[in-house]
């Protein structure tokens, strides 16, 4: 809590990966929008949250680029070595997070709405429970089965459709209470357990984890289409 009784919480971005899916000649997350890297514009959105109390950054040992951004002097970031895969990296900011509740969010989601991180924390504060933001499907969704013998081009087949109203995307931040999450990684690296983000992680731990909606341009950037569509975004996006 601050002076104000207002709660605060450290964020957790994991930023060890190099982004082999775009192709570039740097990670993915210093390619640059308007002039400035992925990630300067995802870290200043989290400091720009009235709720966030430090952003714990989890990079490459080998990182050449961090210490060179403006931003990575802001006293209320600090820097660690991230791991192998992004469950490592995760667990290494959290033993340096010292609040009740933390953030994680991805380092390549930049759009991220500071309104939508305000309304997740509240709504994971008020029912004690953690959850995650989460974007809820709109397209037909199609569950298929390839077909082909080994070594051929799999053709893909629908199956059957999939009730969309009970499909959602799951969305960065992702918040819950830091020593829970801390178990729930560490179980699930000892099982050799699958770790898509926090939230899976947390509910093979057998937490409850809550969807509270976000908006649906929070996307991650991964492709060079997806950078495409964030600059043509940042060029005319609304205030959020």
């Amino acid at each position: 809590m601050d002076s104000k009784g207002q709660l605060k919480l450290d964020v957790v971005v994991p930023a060890a990966g190099v982004g082999r899916r775009m192709g570039a000649a740097v990670p993915k997350q210093y390619l640059k929008l308007q002039g400035q890297t992925i990630l300067e514009l995802t870290l200043a959105k989290l400091l720009a949250c009235s709720c966030v109390s430090q952003v714990i950054v989890a990079l490459s040992q080998e990182d050449p680029y961090f210490d060179t951004l403006e931003i990575s002097k802001d006293p209320r970031i600090i820097r660690t070595a991230g791991g192998a895969e992004r469950p490592d990296s995760v667990l290494a900011g959290l033993y340096l997070a010292h609040s009740p509740w933390v953030l994680v969010h991805d380092a390549v989601r930049p759009l991220v709405s500071p309104a939508d991180i305000e309304k997740l924390v509240t709504a994971c504060v008020q029912a004690d429970c953690g959850g995650i933001l989460a974007a809820p499907a709109v397209d037909s969704l199609k569950l298929v089965q390839p077909k082909g013998s080994a070594g051929d081009e799999a053709q893909l087949l629908i199956e059957r459709n999939l009730p969309r109203d009970l499909i959602f995307r799951a969305l960065t931040p992702q918040c819950f209470k830091r020593e829970q999450l801390t178990l729930a990684l560490h179980s699930a690296l000892q099982q050799g357990m699958p770790v898509t983000d926090e939230a899976s992680a947390m509910e093979q731990a057998g937490y409850p984890c809550q969807i509270v909606p976000g908006r649906t341009d929070n996307f991650k950037i991964t492709t060079k289409e997806d950078l495409q569509l964030a600059a043509a975004l940042l060029g005319n996006i609304c205030p959020a």
